[in-house]
């Protein structure tokens, strides 16, 4: 997803796969880079940080401990144990260390921090380059079209990745390392025909909305499982069986050797199938009342899709009322605008700091895209990119030259004006921002009228609900042929944000993005600004104006998201517009904004 010196950010789980699900968080594996893993040693190296061997005698197969060959800083043996005279890398210290570092705002989640409100997994992970002997026959195994040799020398060049959890049970558990290879699920999931991923999607949705429903089966089933058993399929089966046709039948496959892999209480690992994972899990009257559920949804037939509301509800609608193909692809539209993983995802992304990089390459994939759809989505995430990039623009420093000021004046401006192609407000209200730092107020103020200009009924903003209009305007969008990207740059307002240490945010808000990025609603960064501007030029009566209009969008929630917390933060905003103008009857109206603001969002900084 993004990398730097020291990680390397890996999207994992339902989202990394090309699925969202619903009720499915974003699962993110976080590859830390100091700490490099090896079969064997035969020299020093000292521009490794720590050395550490992998050592699978009496482990679990599928697990390893670490030993530590070389000792790094010595911060780093904090995160040891032990054990026979022997120091092993502890994954229960080194998760600790993590969740202590992340300021009480995630729990441990397995080998996962997960934020509180359980939206996102970050599991933080260590990198082996070269593949393992304990996968070696996986490279030879198969004997038939799939996976391709060209897709299997792309998963053995990346090798694995080690995630800090152990056996549970096993008296080394805090020393036990499990051996992942995320990666290398996602490209052969990435070789998946249509109807092979939806097969997968259809047992995720039968486990999640069906299955797990029981209590005594809630936690014996997970989505692994089900992939496992699709790749051991694709295995066996000849690629030209995954056809359309075929679907129901390929999904009656799965279903009974689900069904089988719970009866026998086996279910191999893909990778390495010495290791049984039903092992000790799927086991006594738990397994029975699992098993008698999956006999009595396969008496149903395929039909038994239909226990899920998701797809039940589907069949009732498809029945009464027939979908217009404009419909059904407006209503994927706004799947896309309010989908809350693509949303985080981007979290991570804008979390991302070492812009310059991803700058120039989002350039030179540009330039060199022929495919007009690639083409599209560059430029999408080049408008995103260089409203991040340009935020790291010094533009004013006291130890530069008039004539570097002005280069850097220059610069910022260049690359915010490729900030306007990601969404139809946002990147204009950035380039305001850039004129009210350097102080041109009478520039922000025309730009900030042109991008409220833009804030009408029917656009449509992340996480709102979308009315008869919103969906008939984005038909006749789409009956133009326009691609999602081109349609999020004429319908969509996005939310602005501001990176950490941002240059580009007026110094009111500067508090704000001191530890970490900043989001605010569009249309309420626009009066905002516009009323600092006013303040700025002696604007009084346009003060008040400004102040009353911005009072009645946020209690109408007019153009807004939805969100509680762009709701408090919008009040937030109110509070300090407020209290900027100064009087007591202001100043009293400024502590009711800022209380509400707290009462949407207690957990606040």
């Amino acid at each position: 997803m993004t990398s730097n010196n020291d990680l390397t950010f890996i999207t994992s789980g339902s989202f990394g796969e090309g699925l969202e699900m619903r009720g499915s968080d974003l699962d993110i594996m976080c590859v830390n880079k100091i700490f490099k893993v090896y079969e064997n040693i035969t020299t020093d190296n000292k521009s490794i940080v720590m050395y550490l061997l992998m050592e699978t005698d009496d482990v679990k197969a599928g697990f390893t401990q670490l030993l530590v060959k070389q000792m790094g800083p010595e911060f780093l043996c904090q995160f040891c144990e032990e054990l026979n005279g022997k120091h092993y890398f502890s994954s229960t210290l080194y998760k600790h260390e993590l969740l202590r570092k992340a300021n009480n705002e995630c729990v441990l989640h397995g080998p996962c921090l997960s934020d509180k409100k359980g939206t996102s997994d970050y599991a933080m992970c260590i990198h082996r380059t070269t593949w393992i002997p304990q996968a070696s026959q996986w490279i030879t195994r198969s004997n038939n079209s799939w996976p391709s040799y060209k897709v299997k020398q792309s998963i053995i060049k990346h090798g694995v990745l080690f995630v800090p959890v152990g056996v549970k049970g096993s008296p080394k558990e805090d020393i036990e390392w499990r051996i992942s290879f995320s990666v290398g699920e996602k490209l052969l999931i990435n070789t998946f025909t249509h109807t092979k991923l939806i097969c997968y999607a259809l047992l995720k949705i039968l486990l999640k909305d069906v299955i797990a429903t029981e209590s005594e089966c809630e936690d014996l089933l997970c989505s692994y499982f089900l992939k496992t058993i699709i790749f051991w399929i694709s295995e066996e089966l000849p690629q030209s069986i995954w056809k359309p046709e075929n679907l129901i039948p390929c999904f009656m496959r799965c279903l009974r050797r689900l069904i089988y892999s719970v009866d026998y209480s086996i279910c191999l690992h893909y990778f390495i199938p010495e290791n049984n994972m039903f092992e000790n899990k799927i086991e006594g009257h738990a397994r029975k009342i699992l098993l008698d559920k999956l006999y009595k949804l396969h008496s149903y037939g395929w039909r038994c899709l239909f226990f899920s509301d998701q797809l039940s509800d589907f069949q009732v609608s498809m029945w009464m009322n027939p979908i217009e193909p404009h419909t059904l692809h407006t209503i994927e539209f706004a799947k896309i605008v309010n989908s809350k993983l693509l949303y985080l995802a981007f979290n991570v992304f804008y979390a991302f700091e070492d812009y310059t990089y991803l700058y120039q390459r989002g350039i030179d994939q540009t330039v060199s895209c022929h495919q007009s759809a690639l083409k599209y989505l560059n430029t999408y995430v080049l408008s995103v990119l260089c409203g991040q990039y340009a935020q790291y623009v010094q533009l004013n420093s006291s130890r530069n030259s008039n004539k570097h000021q002005y280069k850097q004046y220059k610069s910022c401006l260049c690359t915010l004006l490729h900030n306007i192609y990601h969404d139809s407000v946002s990147g204009w209200l950035m380039l305001a921002s850039f004129f009210y730092k350097v102080k041109q107020y009478s520039n922000a103020l025309h730009i900030i009228a042109y991008s409220i200009s833009k804030c009408t009924p029917e656009k449509i903003c992340r996480f709102m609900d979308m009315s008869g209009s919103h969906y008939r305007f984005s038909d006749l969008q789409l009956s133009k042929k326009t691609s999602i990207v081109q349609l999020w740059k004429i319908m969509l307002i996005d939310n602005l944000t501001f990176a950490r240490n941002s240059g580009l945010i007026p110094i009111e808000l500067q508090m704000e993005v001191e530890h970490k990025e900043y989001r605010i609603s569009s249309i309420v960064y626009a009066y905002f600004l516009k009323i600092l501007c006013h303040y700025h030029l002696n604007n009084v009566r346009q003060c008040q104006d400004c102040l009353q209009t911005l009072q009645i969008i946020i209690d109408e929630s007019y153009c807004m998201e939805s969100d509680i917390m762009f709701q408090s933060e919008s009040y937030k905003i109110l509070g300090i517009a407020l209290q900027l103008l100064g009087d007591s009857e202001h100043g009293e109206s400024a502590q009711q904004a800022f209380m509400q603001s707290v009462e949407l969002d207690p957990d606040q900084r």
